[in-house]
């Protein structure tokens, strides 16, 4: 990361094709390096979003937003605002137009996010949301949150549903990555017009079924732990 950021930054600054180009890269050598340092295939399916659409994801790890980065066009995330700050992350985010949210003030960030938002629609991309706001392990259940009920009203877009299992084999802490095959799927779209209430069932229904169908199939028996 720290070799890509240096070497692409004079482009970065000035276009943001630099900083994208960059950032894809990296999420390239990281699938491929895994593939074969540990063992950890990776495998995007469904059909790849492309257009103004919204990506509602599921979050288990890092490895599921670098998957998500690889395979769609110009994918840009609502990431905590903390991470403006962290080296080479922060400027990259940045420049490829990902929008900010302050976690700690929740009805703030979501009005500002949705500002954010509305102010860069012109230019063209895949807007990536995490429902539960973090990643949140194997087994675990975490509510969903408002926030990707109101971008998919505010934008008037469809909605793509994204559902993993990632986090078996590269978990939320620690350097321990696990072989195995690591799967991001992306789910039919939900189309523009659904109510608040609906679509946030449809969303959690779709995208916790199939995190589950996919973690079955790599042999993982959840415990099921509820996390407020």
């Amino acid at each position: 990361m720290l070799v890509l950021g240096i070497v692409f930054l004079p482009w970065a600054l000035v276009s943001p094709k630099g900083a994208r180009l960059a950032c894809r890269s990296f999420t390239l050598w990281v699938r491929w390096t895994a593939s074969w340092m540990v063992g950890l295939k990776t495998e995007v399916r469904g059909p790849i979003p492309t257009g103004e659409v919204l990506i509602a994801a599921k979050h288990q790890s890092f490895l599921d937003i670098l998957m998500i980065f690889s395979e769609v066009p110009a994918a840009k995330f609502i990431m905590k605002r903390e991470l403006l700050f962290t080296p080479i992350i922060g400027l990259y985010a940045y420049r490829i137009g990902c929008v900010p949210v302050h976690r700690g003030k929740r009805g703030q960030a979501i009005t500002k996010m949705l500002a954010d938002v509305e102010k860069g629609r012109a230019e063209p991309g895949q807007l990536v949301i995490y429902p539960q706001g973090t990643r949140v392990a194997p087994g675990v259940v975490k509510p969903y949150k408002v926030g990707a009920a109101l971008l998919y009203e505010q934008a008037g877009q469809p909605c793509v549903p994204a559902a993993t299992n990632c986090g078996l084999f590269w978990p939320r802490t620690g350097i321990l990555r696990k072989p195995g095959l690591a799967v991001v799927e992306f789910l039919p779209e939900i189309a523009p017009g659904l109510g608040r209430e609906p679509f946030m069932r449809r969303l959690e229904t779709e995208v916790e079924a199939a995190s589950d169908a996919l973690m079955a199939e790599a042999g993982f028996t959840p415990e099921v732990l509820t996390k407020s």
